[in-house]
């Protein structure tokens, strides 16, 4: 059996194109393997659920005691020491939970208004 002339360069090109498509699809055309994909949606999750616990947080320090001198010694700390403290008062406590949760932390931070150092 004889093959067209072309058959070969047809075939390199495919293959050639095949690969072009893939690497251009994954680098730049918003493709992505499942591993990633999960991984992106399990991010996207833990934002969501801090975002939606900021509320509480809020409520949290609205309702204590010891706001006042609380926060005047939030504002006079800054940066890590500032998100340390935070999570020591224990407004960044999600409910259910013993831990402090350092991202609702700096989102509770943001929500007082004491996020700029």
């Amino acid at each position: 059996m004889t093959f067209p002339e072309w058959t070969k360069p047809g075939i390199y090109g495919a293959v050639v194109g095949a690969i072009a498509i893939t690497v251009f699809g994954f680098n730049w055309g918003g493709w992505t393997t499942h591993t990633k994909s999960q991984a992106l949606a399990a991010e996207m999750s833990e934002n969501e659920v801090t975002m939606a616990m900021v509320p509480v947080c809020m409520d949290m320090a609205a309702t204590d005691p010891e706001r006042i001198g609380k926060l005047a010694a939030l504002r006079d700390l800054s940066g890590f020491d500032r998100r340390n403290a935070m999570m020591e008062t224990g407004w960044a406590t999600r409910p259910g939970t013993d831990t402090p949760d350092r991202d609702l932390a700096t989102a509770c931070l943001t929500g007082l208004g004491l996020d700029g150092s």
